[in-house]
């Protein structure tokens, strides 16, 4: 008996981006000094409580003169640009015509240290990039990972066949190595978290909410 000819077609894909920011070294070597000064009370998001192994700045960032921050700024709003534009209809002058608005801060999770679980409103894309990482734990495979929760087929029945399914149709937690240079780029509305950090050395992140407007595009609420 022949077997009949099926077209595949991955609906209600989930877009994750890994970008590589240029000259990402120097770059990174330019941060790591001026947010170890700023770890202090002063500079902490007073909306979050304190935790005794997690610095999170305020959130206004991108809003610091320094120029290595400025220089961040504009490498990581690019990346999370080429990830949306790669992935929407518009037209290189439409798409350009679009305001970008932004939210970021920086972590520093010690040791023993992990960003719980989250998720936020009023974004459409985050954006994680890494300044610096401690060597993976070798007891701990998921030590400082970014782990996206998988809430898509909370309620499909697991058998054989699925348990087995390729991406993009594999279900179940997905994990990012955070390594400096690099940047994951993937939807505002997914619940994610930083594993807690099992090796030695902190984990230092920049993360930004990010959101396009477009020209006549009216009553974007506040963050």
């Amino acid at each position: 008996m022949s077997v009949p000819a099926a077209e595949i077609v991955p609906i209600f894909a989930t877009p994750f981006g890994v970008v590589v920011l240029p000259d990402a070294p120097a770059l990174n070597e330019s941060l790591l000094p001026l947010f170890s000064a700023r770890a202090t009370p002063q500079w902490h998001e007073p909306s979050r409580p304190a935790a005794p192994r997690v610095f999170r700045s305020r959130d206004d960032l991108y809003e610091w003169p320094e120029e290595p921050v400025q220089r961040l700024a504009r490498g990581m709003l690019a990346g999370v640009s080429a990830v949306a534009a790669s992935i929407n209809q518009f037209a290189p002058e439409q798409f350009a015509a679009l305001r970008v608005e932004s939210r970021a801060w920086f972590s520093i999770v010690q040791p023993d240290g992990c960003v719980p679980s989250i998720s936020y409103a009023n974004s459409a894309w985050l954006a994680v990039y890494c300044v610096a990482a401690p060597e993976p734990s070798p007891s701990r495979f998921d030590s400082g990972v970014l782990r996206l929760h998988e809430s898509r087929l909370g309620t499909m029945f697991p058998d054989a066949t699925t348990s087995e399914a390729r991406m993009p149709y594999k279900h179940g937690h997905v994990t990012w190595r955070p390594q400096p240079g690099q940047m994951a780029v993937f939807p505002g509305s997914m619940t994610h978290e930083i594993a807690l950090v099992r090796s030695l050395g902190a984990l230092v992140l920049v993360t930004a909410r990010v959101r396009f407007v477009g020209p006549e595009q009216a009553g974007v609420p506040w963050w």
